[in-house]
């Protein structure tokens, strides 16, 4: 996985894209020092919630801009938060997430509020990466009494 985020760095280079270069230069950075602490090779969902962790910290910055009042920040990180999207797998979305969702819910044979934790962390383990843990967390709660 790495060596395609060094590729399209090197086509961002010579296509003299700063802020392409810049975000795949952080985003290799994040992923060599995470497999240094790992003391091995990420796998494609480590990749995936490295990008999603990412992705989470720009929509947080986004949102302190637009409050702050400072829109030429704000434009920045969406369009930084633009590139970063390309790099996710696809994410479960719509029925597919709530069928995902449901099936795990019968699965641990979970009905009440106070199992939500379990239902969240098993959920996010199978399906690192490919969900959005906001929406997950919301669809658990409504599924939950």
């Amino acid at each position: 996985m790495i060596e395609r985020f060094q590729e399209d760095l090197k086509r961002a280079m010579k296509a003299g894209d700063k802020l392409t270069v810049s975000v795949l230069r952080m985003l290799i950075s994040e992923l060599k020092y995470s497999a240094i602490d790992e003391k091995r090779d990420l796998g494609e969902a480590e990749v995936a919630a490295l990008i999603q962790k990412s992705i989470r910290s720009r929509k947080e910055s986004i949102e302190a801009f637009r409050t702050g009042g400072r829109p030429e920040l704000e434009e920045k990180e969406e369009a930084e938060l633009k590139i970063l999207e390309l790099y996710l797998p696809a994410q479960m979305q719509g029925p597919e997430l709530e069928q995902a969702v449901d099936r795990l819910l019968s699965e641990l044979n979970v009905t009440q509020k106070k199992d939500m934790g379990r239902a969240m962390k098993e959920f996010m383990s199978r399906y690192r990466g490919k969900a959005d843990g906001k929406a997950v967390n919301a669809l658990i709660a409504s599924r939950l009494r």
